[in-house]
C-alpha cells in the first residue's frame, strides 16, 4: 500500500477492511477477545482458524452441542470464559427447553471438561478461542448478520428437515450429538419411530407421489408455445391491426369496437381456449347461440350467473345466492343442471351462509364439463366457423376526426 498514490491507496486499504471484514464473518479469522466477527484496523489482535472449524466443512451443529458449549463454560471460573448476557440468556432458555434430558447434557460438558483439563494450557486456550469463534459464526450475537442462516424458503424444501435447525429459539427434538470439538462422546440413544410417525411418512409419501412433475424441457416448449401463440395479440411484440387511434389518425379501431360483428381477429382468438372466449362478450353471445342449439344452454347461464354472483354487492348476494339455487340446483328448478353428489354436497352446505364464493366447487364442475364436451363441438360448429371464415368489412381510410371522435373525448366545434 505505501507504493500506491493517495486516492488509489485510499481505495485499496477501504476494499481490503471490507474484504478482511467479509472473511471474518465466515469465521475464517476472529478477534481474540471479542465476539463481533469484524475486522477492524485498532490494533486488536486476530488468529486465524483452524481448518477443521471452516464453515467449508458444512457444520449443521444442534441446539444440544450449544448448550453443552454454554454449559461447560459455566464450569470453569475463568473471566475469559465468562458467559455475555446474550449467551446467558440463550442457556436460560435452552435449559427449559430441554429441562428433560439437562441431565444427559450437564454429564456431557462434564466430561468434556475433564478432557480440556488434561491438554496444555496453552492448547487449551487456543481451543477455547476457536470454539467459541465457531460458535459466535453459528450463533452469532444479536444484531450481526448471521452467515449461515438459511432461506425460509429453501428449508421448507428440504427432503430431510434435521439438517435445517439452526435456532436458538426454536428448539427442537434433538436425539443425537454433533460437537465439532469431542465426537467420540457417548450420544443418547435414538429415539425408535413410533406408529404416528410411520403414519406420517407414508402419507408424505403419498403426496410425493401424487404430484405431477413436469420436465423443464416441457415446461419450456409450453411457454414457448404460449408466447408465440398470443405474440400477434401483444402491441409490445408484434404490429397489431388495426392500429392505435390513440397514436396514429386511423380510426378503424373504433368503428370495429362499435360494429356488433366481431373481427376475425377476435373469433380467432376464441379458438385459444374456452377461457379465451368467455372474456369476449360477443364470444360469450355466440357460446350462448350455440347451446341454445343444443338445448344446453343451463350450464353457460349457470356460470355466467356464479360470476356475476362474485361483483354483487354484499348486500345482495344472500338473496342472489338462493335465486340461482331455486333456478339451477332446487328439485324441480326450470333450468337443473347435473352435479356430481360431491359439488352438490358442498354447494348445499355453503348456502348454509351464503356468500360470494358459495357455488365454487360447482361453478368449477359445470366449466370443465363444458371445457370438454360443448367447447369441442362450438369449434366445429358452423355459428364459429361462419364468424371465422367471414370477411372483414372495409372501413373507409378518409374517416375524419370531426365525425368520429375517441370515446372519451368531448369535441366542441
Amino acid at each position: 500500500l505505501d507504493t500506491c498514490p493517495g486516492e488509489c491507496c485510499s481505495f485499496i486499504y477501504s476494499e481490503a477492511i471490507h474484504l478482511g471484514s467479509l472473511i471474518a464473518a465466515q469465521g475464517y479469522l476472529f478477534p481474540i477477545s471479542d465476539h463481533v466477527l469484524t475486522l477492524k484496523d485498532d490494533g486488536t489482535l486476530y488468529r486465524f482458524q483452524a481448518p477443521y472449524f471452516w464453515p467449508s466443512n458444512c457444520w449443521e451443529p444442534e441446539n444440544t452441542d450449544y448448550a453443552i458449549y454454554l454449559c461447560k463454560r459455566t464450569m470453569q471460573n475463568k473471566a475469559r470464559l465468562e458467559l455475555a448476557d446474550y449467551e446467558a440468556e440463550n442457556l436460560a432458555r435452552l435449559q427449559r427447553a430441554f429441562a428433560r434430558k439437562w441431565e444427559f447434557i450437564f454429564m456431557q460438558a462434564e466430561a468434556q471438561v475433564k478432557i480440556d483439563r488434561k491438554k496444555d494450557k496453552v492448547e487449551r486456550k487456543i481451543l477455547d478461542s476457536q470454539e467459541r469463534a465457531f460458535w459466535d459464526v453459528h450463533r452469532p450475537v444479536p444484531g450481526c448478520v448471521n452467515t449461515t442462516e438459511m432461506d425460509i424458503r429453501k428449508c421448507r424444501r428440504e427432503k430431510n428437515p434435521q439438517r435445517v435447525k439452526k435456532s436458538v429459539y426454536g428448539v427442537t427434538d434433538d436425539t443425537q450429538t454433533q460437537s465439532p470439538v469431542h465426537q467420540s462422546l457417548p450420544s443418547q440413544p435414538v429415539r425408535k419411530p413410533t406408529r404416528e410417525d410411520v403414519q406420517k411418512e407414508i402419507s408424505f409419501l403419498n403426496i410425493q407421489l401424487d404430484r405431477h412433475c413436469m420436465k423443464m424441457s416441457k415446461v419450456a416448449d409450453s411457454l414457448m408455445g404460449y408466447t408465440e401463440q398470443f405474440m400477434v395479440y401483444d402491441p409490445l411484440a408484434s404490429t397489431i391491426e388495426p392500429s392505435n387511434p390513440w397514436i396514429s389518425d386511423d380510426m378503424t379501431f373504433w368503428d370495429l369496437e362499435a360494429s356488433r360483428d366481431p373481427s376475425q381477429h377476435r373469433v380467432k382468438k376464441w379458438g385459444f381456449s374456452l377461457e379465451e372466449a368467455l372474456k369476449d362478450p360477443a364470444g360469450q353471445e355466440a357460446f350462448l347461440k350455440f347451446l341454445e342449439s343444443e338445448f344446453s344452454s343451463e350450464n353457460l347461464r349457470f356460470w355466467l350467473a356464479v360470476q356475476d354472483l362474485k361483483r354483487r354487492p354484499l348486500e345482495n348476494v344472500a338473496t342472489r345466492a338462493q335465486e340461482i339455487w331455486q333456478e339451477f340446483l332446487a328439485e324441480g328448478a326450470p333450468s337443473s343442471i347435473n352435479l356430481d353428489s360431491h359439488s352438490y354436497e358442498r354447494t348445499s352446505h355453503n348456502l348454509q351462509d351464503p356468500g360470494r364464493y358459495s357455488y365454487e366447487d360447482a361453478q368449477e364442475h359445470i366449466f370443465k364439463l363444458m371445457k370438454s364436451d360443448s367447447y369441442a363441438r362450438f369449434l366445429r360448429s358452423n355459428i364459429y366457423q361462419d364468424l371465422l371464415l367471414a370477411r372483414k368489412k372495409p372501413v373507409s381510410s378518409t374517416i375524419t376526426n370531426q365525425s368520429h371522435p375517441p370515446p372519451g373525448i368531448l369535441c366542441i366545434y
